[in-house]
């Protein structure tokens, strides 16, 4: 079983998971900001492979141009020397207060214009350092008062942001795809495009779908009682997995953003299992933050352990698909038999053939589908304790 990553495994950190502050509602900073540059060379001797940013955690927000402008050549110097990638960039639009009301759906259209300016100055940043992915988090996107805004209004405006954003990207000849990362609450009360489904059903309106996908994550599914393993599953059904964050959460609590692999560790084998069986080639994001109470070398050690629990899932799942016993669980629970298309493509004779065909439809409600047998048997590869 290899435990130590390589860059082949394409695992990504945020500058905002393992250099969080650990502030929180209820108190303020535990720790030190790390320096966007000495992060890049940390993430290199832990075997990561790519890093990503907001915009005012790579350069100082608001602050003159010679001074944004030489913090980005340092970091792009720490890219340089340690041969770590820029694997996605993403957008502040819900820290600073202008943005309370929202950003591309705020009521307010010079809060919208805002923040798109402030979008299309990073994505030039983003072009510039090679990042393939753009994130688009609507963190401030919805409302607590349902009175306050009229919902079709604001995914008109939604709308108008993402094929702005997408045209101005064609125009500029820029390689680079949108994410949307769909979340249920917090810190709004009730978010525009909450879930996977929403985000998936919104792209399809856009005048350029084929540029937008999503950055589904973990915490945030598991938010609203939702399986992320089946919500990933129709993403890459749907080919539009552009990019995956990675974490761990509790139903029902607030975001999280725990080690990934420590909590739904059934959910995880699955998806882990699902993303190393399918065509899906882009980061492995790690959207997680070190507690609140680690120091030091503490918060590395924290990242380690997300790369760690990926891998372990990785090799079990593995000899999960390899064991024989998994194989006659499947066939008594007919797994294989869903691949065979039910009637094909309609024509007179399908139809005729499926008019004539008789059922005995006692037997068929009488089948044990062994569920429970093929379960046991993914809990046995969890834990390890399964024949080999």
């Amino acid at each position: 079983m290899r435990l130590t990553p390589e860059r082949d495994d394409k695992f990504a950190f945020g500058l905002w998971t393992i250099g969080n502050v650990g502030r929180d509602a209820f108190g303020e900073a535990t720790r030190e900001p790390i320096d966007p540059a000495y992060f890049v060379k940390r993430l290199s001797d832990i075997g990561a492979w790519g890093v990503s940013f907001h915009d005012d955690d790579l350069m100082t927000a608001e602050a003159p141009e010679a001074e944004r402008r030489k913090e980005l050549e340092r970091f792009k110097g720490a890219l340089d020397e340690t041969g770590i990638v820029c694997s996605m960039a993403t957008t502040n639009l819900f820290w600073h207060p202008v943005f309370k009301d929202g950003a591309f759906t705020s009521n307010d259209r010079d809060v919208r214009r805002y923040a798109l300016q402030k979008t299309i100055r990073n994505l030039d940043i983003a072009a510039e350092l090679g990042a393939p992915t753009y994130v688009l988090w609507g963190g401030r996107e919805g409302v607590e008062t349902p009175a306050s805004k009229d919902p079709g209004t604001a995914l008109d405006r939604y709308k108008e942001a993402l094929d702005f954003l997408c045209s101005y990207v064609v125009e500029k000849g820029y390689d680079i795809k949108f994410a949307l990362e769909p979340k249920p609450n917090e810190p709004r009360g009730d978010a525009f495009l909450p879930t996977i489904g929403h985000a998936l059903g919104f792209i399809n309106e856009l005048e350029r779908p084929e540029m937008v996908g999503l950055n589904p994550e973990v915490a945030h599914e598991t938010m609203a009682g939702l399986s992320f393993f089946q919500g990933v599953a129709q993403a890459l059904w749907s080919n539009k997995l552009f990019h995956i964050d990675l974490n761990d959460q509790k139903i029902g609590r607030f975001d999280q953003d725990l080690r990934f692999g420590s909590e739904g560790i059934k959910d995880d084998f699955m998806l882990v299992r699902l993303l190393e069986a399918s065509s899906y080639s882009g980061p492995k994001h790690f959207d997680a933050r070190p507690y609140r109470n680690v120091q030091g070398e503490g918060i590395w050690k924290f990242a380690e352990g997300c790369m760690r629990n990926y891998l372990v899932m990785a090799d079990k799942a593995q000899e999960f698909n390899e064991s024989s016993a998994v194989q006659n669980a499947m066939e008594k629970s007919k797994v294989m038999e869903l691949g065979i298309p039910t009637v094909g493509s309609f024509s007179e004779k399908s139809v005729a053939d499926l008019m004539d065909a008789e059922f005995d439809i006692g037997a068929l409600a009488d089948q044990d589908y062994a569920n429970d047998e093929l379960d046991q048997l993914v809990i046995d590869h969890i834990l390890g304790v399964f024949d080999r």
